[in-house]
């Protein structure tokens, strides 16, 4: 009986890998739905359609782009999750499906609840202050922030926001208490009081702020993440200017449900890695401040892991000091 039950098992499980098989060789036969957890114009946004429209050559099919926003886009990824995996529901992930689980203590966990394709691209943070501020380079200013404690102010979107986390970083890292001033009506505010001198510093996205930095309305410090910005070559990261290990950068990937089977993902992630090296899509990234990455599933689960156990720490720390 026991044999029996146990050469039952092993059918089944035959069964089910030449049905993951077929179900890879015959993919795609029909349109596949990207959601996202932002509405159209976001960055998110504008990187899905412009690497879908690029994928479809590749794969036979349209890419069709639903924009459902709401809860920090988790509304997006908890749908994508209960989807079927069978590759036709995908799902267009950012920083906050790593932030906004950190913060709230969700069990929603990005790596294990959905199955990472591709690191698709950055969205690079720029650490800027207000022209009064007297410091010319990093190392100026984190001698400022400690000399005069609590007088340097960081403005955000709001609690455990990209800016906002990005700051805390730069607190833990640099030994500073610069003052946390997070802006209920979102980053458009708080540049406006940057831009007046209200508060003195801030992160925010470089292509936001290089036209005011360019204007000399705003003077810039480091870039937040491993790499410089495109749009900004010529402002060293915060790693070049001396603070070791800091990255703190915007990022887009694309994820399928948890179980879709590996030759579907591979044969995904491979798509996105060749639309990612047309010109066409670089320099439309480009010009709208997103800088390409690409990679292995392998390579984004790694990043979405460390990213993560990252926030996890920071928020650690940020609790304890208030």
């Amino acid at each position: 009986m026991f044999s029996r039950c146990l050469r039952a098992l092993a059918l089944c499980a035959v069964a089910a890998m030449f049905s993951a098989s077929a179900m890879a060789q015959t993919y795609p036969a029909q349109p596949i739905k990207v959601l996202i957890g932002f509405g159209p114009g976001s960055a998110a946004d504008v990187l899905a359609r412009l690497v879908g429209k690029q994928m479809e050559a590749s794969l036979g099919q349209p890419l069709v782009v639903e924009n459902r926003p709401g809860n920090s886009s988790m509304i997006a990824a908890e749908t994508v999750m209960r989807a079927p995996a069978d590759g036709y529901t995908l799902f267009m992930a950012t920083i906050a499906n790593t932030l906004n689980p950190a913060e709230t203590k969700s069990n929603f966990n990005l790596g294990r609840d959905l199955a990472p394709i591709t690191l698709l691209g950055t969205v690079p943070n720029v650490l800027v202050a207000h022209p009064s501020v007297p410091a010319n380079n990093l190392q100026e200013l984190i001698a400022l922030a400690k000399s005069k404690p609590d007088t340097l102010t960081f403005g955000s979107s709001g609690y455990a926001t990209a800016s906002y986390m990005a700051a805390e970083l730069f607190n833990a890292k640099a030994g500073t208490h610069i003052v946390m001033v997070p802006y209920q009506g979102g980053s458009n505010q708080a540049l406006s009081d940057l831009l007046s001198g209200r508060i003195t510093l801030m992160f925010n996205v470089a292509a936001t702020l290089a036209p005011h930095v360019e204007a000399g309305k705003l003077k810039a410090f480091a870039v937040a993440q491993s790499k410089r910005a495109s749009i900004m070559p010529e402002v060293p990261t915060l790693n070049e200017a001396g603070m070791t290990g800091y990255d703190a950068g915007i990022w887009i990937g694309l994820l399928a449900p948890a179980g879709t089977p590996p030759a579907i993902i591979e044969k995904l992630s491979a798509a996105a890695n060749e639309a990612l090296k047309t010109e066409d899509v670089r320099t439309a990234l480009k010009r709208q401040g997103t800088d390409p990455v690409g990679g292995t599933p392998k390579e984004f689960s790694d990043f979405i892991r460390a990213d993560i156990e990252k926030w996890v720490a920071v928020l650690a720390s940020a609790g304890a000091k208030k």
